[in-house]
């Protein structure tokens, strides 16, 4: 796993432990819509030090816009970065963008349900996949905003309705899921935390997110079914222990934004054509009852090059991810229902 980004003097990529050469030309544009909240600003510093991203494109309806593009501007990295403010400027945001990382959206409250965001984050999906589907329609969407079960399947209606829809390039970011795992793993057996790898399936909400620990590596230093399921526990309840930690102050943002940086950073890698570039993101799913399911995927140069699935897991995993199907069937039902409702 990755633990930081930063831009070496030579103009490779550092992340983490490993280093990648980067030999491409630097010409992939990145739209961050919602580049001014909480998530958005953290997300763009990183991504204005990744020497594949040759343009940066911040918007947002946020006054204060232009300012974050001026401060991030004064980075001496060679990525150009433009600012967009308001709705009206949304298409020239994501024209020609190779990818569109939406974080645009309220924040979780103290109190708040997945189903409360979701009446206000939907119909911002709804409008800015509009504007994808009529400007770039060949992007990939990276989507972090939440609740990521329900605003994945409203992006992929509208761009069906307008005809511009390729499952390989809508994708529901889960990176944190996997860092938050691979960090308390980490934690727990006395490891770097880059050098854990745990997949994680399902969704991205509460009991939906199941952490193949069974298959992590190094396998967790636990000695029972108990220890196990309030590992689990945890990671799927780590988004509230945030919330909690913060007061009513706000949500994750800065390890959603390390998480929405390396799964972006990981898209552009493959786009460039390094091969074996695999993560775990909520996708368009043929493999189970769910219409999108999280689980490792491929990426290549057009978003999604195979869907991996997942091997064999443990009698608890199986528990409980029949568990969270009627969740995760209902999240995306409510995304299929607000589109079709909304446009009868």
């Amino acid at each position: 796993m990755f633990a930081s980004i930063k831009l070496l003097t030579s103009g490779n990529v550092f992340i983490g432990a490993k280093i990648f050469s980067v030999t491409s030309q630097r010409n992939y544009k990145v739209a961050v819509v919602g580049a001014s909240g909480g998530i958005g600003q953290p997300l763009s510093l990183l991504l204005k030090l990744n020497s594949l991203v040759s343009h940066l494109a911040l918007h947002d309806i946020a006054p204060i816009t232009p300012g974050v593009a001026v401060d991030l501007s004064h980075i001496n990295t060679p990525c150009r970065v433009t600012s967009h403010k308001g709705p009206e400027q949304l298409a020239e945001a994501i024209r020609c963008a190779s990818v569109v990382v939406i974080p645009a959206g309220i924040p979780r409250k103290p109190g708040m349900s997945r189903d409360d965001l979701f009446k206000t984050n939907a119909g911002l999906i709804r409008d800015i996949a509009k504007a994808v589907a009529r400007n770039c329609p060949q992007a990939i969407l990276a989507i972090v905003t939440n609740p990521v079960n329900s605003t994945v399947p409203v992006a992929a209606e509208i761009l069906r309705i307008e005809g511009a829809y390729d499952g390989r390039r809508v994708m529901g970011v889960t990176t944190l899921d996997v860092v938050r795992s691979c960090t308390f793993i980490g934690e727990l057996n006395g490891v770097d935390p880059t050098l854990v790898s745990v997949p994680v399936i399902g969704g991205h909400s509460g009991s939906t997110i199941i952490p193949l620990f069974s298959q992590s590596s190094p396998i967790p230093n636990v000695c029972s079914l108990a220890d196990i399921r309030a590992l689990t526990t945890r990671v799927q309840e780590a988004g509230s222990e945030v919330v909690q930690a913060k007061a009513g102050g706000g949500s994750a943002t800065l390890s959603m934004a390390f998480a929405a940086a390396k799964f972006t950073s990981s898209v552009l890698r493959a786009l460039s054509g390094e091969k074996n570039i695999v993560e775990c993101a909520y996708v368009a799913s043929g493999l189970c009852a769910p219409a999108f399911f999280a689980n490792p995927v491929l990426l290549g140069q057009y978003g999604v090059e195979r869907n991996l699935g997942f091997n064999c897991i443990s009698p608890f995993e199986t528990e409980i991810l029949r568990n969270a199907m009627p969740e995760l069937l209902k999240n995306i039902q409510t995304g299929y229902e607000f589109v079709y409702r909304r446009n009868r």
